[in-house]
């Protein structure tokens, strides 16, 4: 008897490590603008851009899509793509439009429950040419988030605060405005947040391509996988 209630032990215990060993799947949350957005895959009533039914852009399936890619490769599951074309991070939009509705810091807040946080903003306040404002670190008005520091800052800082246990990292586009770029790194140093600089992404009508998007997916892998 005694033998046989050692034998179970034993296997019970060789059970608990096994299901001990085994790792739960990253859940990937995106907070993007058109470069990651695709029709079906983000939540109704966000601008679409991909996949073009007019353009030259060759990306026809989701499973081409940078975080497509990225969550397959780190055996991850897609949480929520929160993304939606022309976003802004700040409140000022393209031909100073109010884009507060939409804009990156408004949408924060509706990534689900992820584990793994993924950022690629930025290019449409470059594009648009959004004020630059001054670097501020808490107590944001309205006012200062049509600015683009204030308004990076509160989204890295919301973020952190809304999801304390998930881990985030900020993509930034390349060839945007040099203000751009150093804004980025001096706030995501600040939350100790990484950066992640993209290099190298083939664009058609500015937006990746099959080959940037892979390039892109390569880029984010290697980065969050060190």
């Amino acid at each position: 008897m005694k033998k046989c209630l050692s034998s179970l032990v034993f296997v019970l215990f060789g059970l608990m490590i096994l299901t001990g060993c085994r790792t739960t799947p990253p859940r990937v949350s995106i907070l993007g603008d058109s470069y990651s957005t695709f029709r079906g895959w983000i939540p109704e009533g966000n601008a679409i851009y991909y996949p073009q039914t007019k353009g030259n852009n060759d990306v026809k399936n989701a499973e081409e899509c940078w975080w497509h890619l990225v969550t397959a490769a780190i055996g991850g599951e897609l949480e929520k793509n929160e993304s939606w074309s022309g976003s802004t991070i700040c409140y000022t939009g393209y031909n100073a439009k109010d884009f507060s509705s939409f804009s990156f810091v408004t949408r924060a807040n509706r990534l689900g429950n992820p584990s793994l946080i993924l950022v690629c903003g930025g290019t449409n306040d470059s594009w648009a040419n959004a004020p630059i404002g001054e670097y501020k670190w808490n107590d944001w008005t309205k006012e200062e988030l049509y600015s683009f520091r204030p308004a990076m800052a509160k989204l890295l800082f919301d973020l952190k605060a809304f999801y304390p246990n998930a881990k985030v990292y900020f993509i930034l586009n390349s060839e945007l405005k040099p203000e751009i770029n150093d804004s980025v790194h001096e706030i995501c140093t600040h939350y100790n947040v990484p950066c992640i600089d993209l290099k190298d992404i083939e664009k058609q009508s500015g937006h990746p391509s099959i080959k940037g998007m892979k390039a892109f997916a390569d880029q984010v892998v290697e980065a969050i996988t060190k």
